[in-house]
């Protein structure tokens, strides 16, 4: 399990700015942080090579985009010999339309998001690609009606 990385006020107010807005630019980040550029700067640099700030997107309106269709899905595994366990990890990392994958505690093995346009696409992934998986014992759809939050930034 990785650690917790020890990190101050400032690092904090950092890493707030950056999950908020990635494009701020060095100068304007430091003046929201209250810290010299060059200070915020090497800071950044520090908390990328801690691992902690890792890579920079932009987020998408999936609705506009064509997938608004969230699925939560439920997988229970066949197996749980390590080789069949490593199958369906490189299988769900290879598949577009899985946005999430977490292995749980419990009665069921794995939980996924997944996006997809509509229900029918939705149904020929299912039937066509995670139920033909030769790990996957079986699998329990739930479809969201509406998003009451989405956040990508974490508590600091």
């Amino acid at each position: 399990m990785n650690q917790a990385i020890q990190i101050d006020a400032i690092d904090r107010r950092i890493i707030a700015a950056l999950q908020s807005d990635a494009t701020l630019s060095n100068a304007a980040l430091a003046a929201q942080v209250g810290a010299s550029a060059a200070s915020c700067w090497r800071r950044i640099r520090a908390l990328e090579t801690a691992g902690l700030l890792l890579g920079s997107v932009r987020l998408v309106d999936a609705a506009r985009l064509g997938c608004a269709i969230n699925i939560i899905c439920q997988v229970r595994m066949k197996s749980h010999a390590p080789e069949t366990v490593a199958a369906f990890v490189d299988f769900v990392r290879a598949q577009r339309e899985i946005m999430d994958c977490y292995s749980m505690s419990g009665d069921w093995d794995y939980l996924l998001r997944i996006a997809v346009a509509d229900v029918a696409d939705y149904e020929r992934f299912l039937m066509r690609t995670l139920l033909r998986h030769p790990s996957v014992g079986t699998a329990s759809s739930h479809f969201a009606l509406s998003q009451v939050k989405y956040q990508t930034a974490l508590p600091v």
